[in-house]
């Protein structure tokens, strides 16, 4: 109960009937506010957005993939399609306090990204067309209770909330007043889009989940996006390629490069990965993101050096599947998209939120240039 200051007014009482009437007044007030409770809400109240795989097909709602999937990928591959980075939940509700509360799998830190990012919940409110951020649950632990806002209207709105980035989600919860109501929306009819990568498209290094490439792409496009970003094993491996090809995207995102190790595996898997990709899906864009710019490169002759040849490897394979035929196929060069004055990165690879902006702005205005954003209907 939050006690409330009650400012005293003396006045003559005339009779004991009035008096009455006062005791009633003050005791309803108080009896109000002891009332108000919080009434928690699971799945079966909220869509769950961001993921291909049925849910019935998984360990946990918030997996990334199958179940059948842990003898096929890799043990790496594996821990981390458990982070549900790329997920997000959506519900209306006439609420006047909203609150969160969410268990986490890992409890996971790193010593270059915030908490918060790695496994806080992000609120945005669907103000008019546009998604407004409104505030971050913060993490306290394995399990987490957060209000994350307070004293609204009582009138129905929109809310989306986006999922951990780097540690996985056992169970989250909406709570609202209890005697409000909450509704499940239905799905966007927009095909989605697919982004498949490394750390930076899991997230890292952002200061909370709504700042990742793939969920501003999301917002500003008013799509669902998929992230199959694994951190240090996006490697263009045939498993993958096969549960992305499962349904029909409107983009495919391949941002790969950062962890392909050497010019070789890049010759060997770019075009498998394609005709994978083109059994299920020979019509759908599919766009290839080169190594993105360290500023490391400035000094670093070695580096820049590795870098140049991880990206001839690409184009060359780009320009097989031109010369062969392939259509709708796309490659992007990055110009620094992040780094224009090399602000964009935590440590001259990961994003910052800056970098991630720059980044989704910079692919957003590729789509456009390329004429993809009409796929997404």
């Amino acid at each position: 109960m939050q006690f409330q200051k009650i400012k005293f007014t003396f006045c003559k009482i005339h009779n004991m009937k009035n008096l009455f009437y006062l005791l009633c007044i003050v005791s309803y007030s108080i009896f109000s506010q002891e009332t108000q409770q919080t009434k928690f809400y699971g799945k079966e109240h909220f869509l769950i957005e961001g993921t291909i795989v049925a849910e019935h097909l998984k360990e946990s709602p918030y997996d990334r993939l199958p179940a059948s999937y842990k003898e096929l990928v890799r043990t790496p591959v594996w821990d981390l399609s458990k982070s549900s980075a790329g997920l997000s939940i959506r519900f209306l509700t006439n609420t006047s306090n909203l609150k969160v509360k969410w268990e986490v799998l890992n409890n996971f830190s790193m010593d270059h990204m915030p908490d918060t990012g790695i496994k806080g919940v992000d609120l945005y409110l669907r103000n008019g067309q546009e998604w407004q951020y409104i505030n971050t649950g913060r993490p306290q632990g394995l399990i987490n209770e957060y209000t994350l806002i307070e004293n609204m209207k009582e009138e129905m709105r929109e809310f989306k909330i986006f999922l951990p980035l780097y540690d996985g989600v056992k169970n989250i919860e909406i709570g609202i007043d209890s005697a409000s109501n909450i509704i499940k929306p239905p799905k966007n009819k927009r095909k989605p889009i697919i982004f498949y990568g490394t750390s930076i498209t899991q997230g890292g290094c952002a200061s909370r989940p709504g700042m990742v490439h793939t969920n501003i792409i999301s917002r500003k496009l008013d799509v669902d996006v998929v992230n199959f970003g694994f951190s240090g094993n996006g490697r263009m491996e045939k498993p993958i390629a096969e549960i992305i090809s499962s349904v029909e995207p409107s983009l495919y995102i391949i941002e790969c490069m950062p962890n392909m190790i050497k010019p070789e595996f890049i010759s060997e898997r770019t075009i498998p990965l394609v005709n994978t990709l083109r059994e299920k899906n020979p019509n759908t864009p599919i766009i290839f993101v080169d190594l993105f710019k360290s500023p490391i490169t400035l000094l670093n002759s070695k580096v820049k050096s590795e870098n140049e040849a991880m990206d001839d490897a690409l184009k060359a394979e780009f320009e097989k599947m031109i010369e062969n035929g392939y259509k709708n196929i796309y490659f992007i060069k990055t110009p620094k998209p992040a780094n224009s004055d090399h602000e964009g990165t935590v440590d001259s690879i990961h994003f910052t939120d800056l970098g991630f902006l720059r980044y989704a702005d910079f692919l957003i205005s590729q789509f456009r240039t390329l004429g993809l954003l009409a796929n997404l209907n």
